[in-house]
């Protein structure tokens, strides 16, 4: 028997966080280059962490000991607790979706800085999201896959399938989700580009949003939400 809630499952990075500027950030304080955001968007994950053919050697070399990666974790972290940004309107969406009564509303996250549920708390307060009323906020290893976890979640909520969306931004977020049955929206600002995403992916061109404030508007519109 479901309940009459819906549910919305947040990614962090490249959804709702631009984690790009974050990264370039964290890359250029050690003294590396991971390129621009078009290059970025293409790569396979370990080559979008050490910078594409150009950047690759030179990164490599400075990454090659236990102490110096660990340097380089210390500050990413830094950099996501005291700097990090959500997209342009984020906040404000997240805000707006906690307001509304019957929603189920949290973060399932891949983040890899140190303590990652302790560095999203501190960005996400310091950019106005009310993070306690978040339902929930959920790490997983790099290579979990997410789809058990958003099925895990719908089933503790008692939520109806056809009432449960995921947005996130690579494709095997939209994998996950149809997996577990719900409606995906795939934002191509992220860490995957829209190329990437519909060509190489066959994720339905739909489905995927170019802008922060276009995932707002069509999670608003599937929700029935006032944007204003």
């Amino acid at each position: 028997m479901f309940s009459s809630d819906k549910l919305v499952i947040l990614d962090a990075d490249g959804t709702i966080i631009d984690a790009f500027s974050a990264i370039a950030a964290t890359f250029s304080a050690h003294g590396m280059n991971i390129g621009d955001l078009a290059r970025f968007q293409k790569r396979h994950n370990l080559f979008k962490y050490l910078g594409g053919a150009k950047e690759f050697p030179s990164n490599l070399k400075k990454q090659l000991t236990a102490t110096r990666r660990s340097a380089l974790l210390r500050t990413l972290t830094e950099v996501y607790r005291e700097q990090g940004q959500l997209f342009p309107g984020m906040g404000d969406t997240i805000n707006k979706l906690l307001d509304q009564a019957g929603l189920r509303v949290g973060v399932v996250t891949r983040n890899i800085t140190t303590d990652p549920q302790q560095t999203l708390r501190a960005l996400f307060t310091r950019e106005g999201v009310e993070v306690e009323r978040l339902d929930f906020l959920i790490h997983l290893p790099l290579k979990q896959d997410k789809r058990d976890s958003f099925a895990w979640l719908r089933e503790r909520f008692t939520i109806n399938p056809a009432r449960s969306y995921v947005c996130g931004d690579e494709h095997k977020d939209y994998l996950a989700a149809v997996a577990a049955g719900m409606h995906p929206l795939i934002a191509s600002y992220g860490f995957e580009n829209h190329e990437r995403l519909t060509r190489k992916f066959e994720v339905p061109p739909v489905v995927v949003l170019p802008t922060p404030q276009a995932l707002s508007e069509r999670l608003f519109h599937a929700l029935d939400i006032d944007p204003r």
